[in-house]
């Protein structure tokens, strides 16, 4: 495996595990370490595959980037759309904000948050999947030239 391909690879899989990091400290900062693992086992399949897509994205971002650098010398613009992966599961726990946020529009947006969560981790997966979908698009488009 050549330094373009391990790159890539060590940047998605640190990403994912960031994005966890990150998941896990906003619920035990909202909440308490203890109700951070017991969402997480509720809702392990949601958040590794949120996890895992964003690393993805980012792999296949800083694959492509390194393409264009090296091609064109960094001449072009890139987009990602991993922050869907980080919304989507940051609403898993954002109900539980009401704890920290009593104002009443916010415990509204709190409530449908809460009442919805499971369709917003499916939409989270999709806008990852599209997003995953649209750089690796780009990549064969631009290698393939």
């Amino acid at each position: 495996m050549s330094n373009s391909t391990v790159k890539p690879i060590v940047y998605g899989i640190l990403s994912s595990l960031l994005l966890l990091g990150f998941y896990f400290a906003v619920l035990t900062l909202v909440s308490g370490w203890n109700f951070a693992q017991d969402q997480f086992a509720d809702f392990w399949y949601f958040i590794v595959s949120l996890a895992v897509g964003f690393g993805v994205q980012i792999s296949f971002y800083t694959y492509l980037r390194n393409l264009i650098k090296g091609t064109y010398g960094g001449g072009k613009v890139l987009g990602i759309t991993g922050t869907t992966s980080t919304a989507a599961m940051i609403s898993c726990c954002a109900h539980y904000l009401a704890n920290l946020l009593p104002i009443l529009g916010a415990v509204g947006i709190v409530t449908f948050v809460a009442q919805y969560q499971i369709e917003l981790f499916w939409v989270g997966l999709l806008f990852n999947l599209g997003g995953i979908l649209y750089i690796a698009n780009k990549v064969i488009k631009f290698k393939y030239q």
